[in-house]
């Protein structure tokens, strides 16, 4: 497991106005976006802690707009405006002062949390002369500093003395759409982040079922959730998360923990906890890595310039070679690591060969979707069938009905083979419990 913390990103996207005005946007990069708002609003004069605490200030607004995709969850394209009125003053190609560029350089990858939150804290501040503010005022910053107050005793007397500066945040991409329509039988960090969202919504709106499983699986109960939450605010009733619903859902996630909020109820670090790592090396072990290791082997047994290695389920030297010929391959960076970039590319690389295969072994390859309790089609058929030539010789298990309809008895007969395997049982189909299927379906 691995706690996703709040990313650092690279660039900003600045909308210059309001935001509905017919403006233009503007990407630059984050600490150029942060230099510039501390020199439009602050003086590089001040205290070099009055300085710090309105820069720590500055970054953990802007964190907080990026983070819980504020902007973008509204259905904009931008990731904050220009206008003090809603955010922060930035005029675009201004000049900076030297001694608050040093600073931003200093400090641009930490910002403030509250509490035992890892979110970044919705910093809300005012020039404290011309307004003024329930947050920080930045010229009483001023007076704090010539008191010989530090910049985390600034932030305290205004936010509280449970404010703590989270340092050496990761800079990178941050995460947000994966990019493709999340639906049942899909898996992974995606699928636990729709959940995580759901089942604090549920909370205000009780119509909406509750998910009971924590595995990543999108289940039947999912489906559900799903479609509630999108008979309740107005989206076309899929039981899919496409962008529009991953949108609205991620909206109204941060609205009812007010997580844009001075008084946010904050995020905690099992609620940013994924079974997922972000990427894959060597030594990493898991399901993921078997996960990766069939894909790999499939693609490998048709593409001869995949290399087609012995793998088992830990990122070892053939993963490595595995994955940096596939990588060659298809234009990716060519590191040996695996990440979610990879993971896309090598679904749909597998995708293809199930659309274009057209013979008998393309049925006895997993079908790229997690088959669970109510899951129905033919690949539920096809999974059937295997297990059926199972049961003629090994009596122990419960039995099957080739309809088509992961039910009861087939549940049931998978969570017997799992526990005869030693694999989870959570009575969930994925690549490698289909491979010991299709391996034992075949031996008489």
């Amino acid at each position: 497991m691995a706690i996703r913390y709040p990313i650092v990103p690279n660039t900003i996207t600045v909308h210059l106005g309001k935001p509905d005005d017919n403006a233009k946007n503007v990407t630059v990069s984050f600490t150029d976006y942060i230099s510039n708002v501390a020199s439009s609003e602050i003086y590089p004069t001040w205290p070099v802690e009055s300085l710090k605490a309105n820069i720590y200030a500055i970054i953990s607004f802007t964190m907080n707009r990026i983070y819980n995709e504020w902007y973008r969850s509204k259905g904009y394209n931008f990731d904050i405006t220009n206008s003090p009125i809603y955010d922060q003053a930035f005029v675009y190609n201004r000049s900076t002062y030297e001694n608050i560029n040093n600073i931003v350089e200093e400090i641009f990858n930490n910002y403030v949390v509250k509490g035992n939150s890892i979110d970044p804290y919705f910093t809300r501040y005012c020039d404290g002369r011309n307004t003024t503010c329930n947050g920080l005022s930045q010229w009483g910053s001023v007076s704090l500093a010539n008191q010989g107050k530090s910049a985390l005793e600034i932030l305290r007397y205004y936010y509280g003395n449970d404010i703590n500066i989270r340092y050496d945040a990761e800079v990178g991409d941050t995460i947000g759409y994966p990019g493709y329509v999340v639906r049942l039988g899909s898996a992974g960090n995606p699928v636990l982040a729709i959940q995580r969202d759901l089942r604090r919504i549920r909370k205000n709106y009780p119509a909406i079922p509750n998910i009971t499983s924590t595995l990543g699986i999108y289940d039947e109960e999912t489906v559900n959730a799903v479609k509630k939450f999108q008979e309740i605010f107005s989206l076309p009733v899929t039981g899919s998360v496409d962008k529009a619903t991953w949108y609205k859902i991620k909206y109204v996630y941060t609205s009812v923990k007010k997580l844009s909020d001075l008084y946010s109820e904050g995020l905690s670090e099992s609620e940013a906890t994924f079974l997922y790592e972000d990427e894959l090396n060597y030594g990493d072990t898991g399901i993921e890595v078997e996960h990766i290791h069939y894909y790999l082997d499939a693609i490998a047994f048709l593409d001869p310039d995949i290399p087609r290695l012995k793998t088992n389920s830990i990122y070892n030297d053939n993963s490595i070679t595995m994955v940096k010929a596939f990588q060659k391959k298809y234009g990716l960076p060519v590191t040996g690591i695996f990440t979610y970039k990879d993971w896309d590319k090598l679904k749909d690389v597998y995708n293809e060969i199930l659309k274009n295969l057209n013979n008998e072994f393309v049925n006895d390859l997993y079908p790229d979707n997690f088959l669970s309790l109510g899951s129905k089609g033919e690949d539920v058929v096809r999974f059937q069938k295997y297990l059926l030539s199972i049961c003629r010789y090994d009596h122990s298990i419960p039995g099957v009905r080739v309809n088509g309809i992961f039910d009861d008895l087939t549940n049931n007969s998978v969570l017997k083979l799992q526990r005869d395997l030693g694999l989870d049982e959570n009575g969930i189909v994925g690549p490698i419990l289909w491979r010991k299927v299709v391996e034992l379906s075949k031996r008489n």
